[in-house]
């Protein structure tokens, strides 16, 4: 069994791969902000940590780790002309410079032979929405982060981003707050529903696992089938 590191476990898609990868057998350290933790498990260790802080503390970080999943992020929707440039700075750093930090901290904690990162990114980022320039800059910083950093860990490490399209999370609460918001979103998507985290939380597992052990520098959609076809 593997030990994986999981930033941004408490809620959401983190909590859904942590409670994935626990049902597989495996030891998970999971960090936390905002949210406090309501899982308790023998193979879980949750730890408090703000990755918006200008050095990271991840001593609690005490063995090898066979995999990290960075999942902190924020769904912040407005239009262009109303974004002020510092919220671009403050986004990235939470996206992107948060996770930067991360990996430099506990490069030397993963495992040398056969880890695995999974980032995040969104459909957005290939589609174009109105309304998502804010986000989209971020996570399409992530997907190119992902490329640069698979191709330079190779062939130890392996990094994947999964580029979601809207999921029924707390981050996405506001949009899908009343039955009308769900069923239009559903709508948009070929498969008609809303994402839900143990859909995403599925395929973050199996990027961790031996069983992608031929994936790397990967962007994968899953999304309903909304960036691919048209229905």
């Amino acid at each position: 069994m593997g030990h994986y590191l999981v930033i941004g476990g408490s809620s959401g898609i983190g909590l859904s791969t942590v409670e994935k990868l626990l049902s597989k057998g495996h030891e998970v350290t999971a960090t936390f902000n905002n949210t406090k933790p309501a899982l308790n498990h023998d193979q879980l260790h949750f730890y408090p940590l703000d990755v918006l802080e200008a050095k990271l503390d991840l001593d609690f970080l005490d063995q090898p780790i066979n995999g990290l999943v960075y999942c902190p992020g924020q769904i912040n929707l407005k239009p262009f002309r109303a974004i002020k440039p510092e919220l671009f700075i403050k986004d990235y750093e939470l996206q992107v410079v948060g996770f930067v930090k991360v990996l430099q901290a506990v490069t030397g904690k993963l495992v040398k032979e056969g880890s695995s990162i999974v980032l995040f990114s969104t459909v957005a980022t290939q589609m174009g929405f109105n309304f998502h320039s804010l986000v989209s800059s971020s996570k399409g910083a992530i997907e190119g982060l992902t490329k640069s950093l698979a191709a330079e860990l190779a062939p130890n490490i392996r990094v994947n981003a999964i580029a979601p399209s809207i999921v029924h999370t707390p981050l996405s609460e506001k949009l899908l707050n009343t039955e009308e918001k769900i069923k239009i979103n559903a709508e948009r998507h070929p498969l008609k529903r809303i994402g839900e985290s143990k859909d995403i939380a599925e395929l973050a597992v199996f990027l961790l696992s031996e069983n992608s052990s031929w994936i790397t520098g990967q962007i994968i959609h899953i999304d309903g089938g909304k960036s691919s076809i048209s229905t």
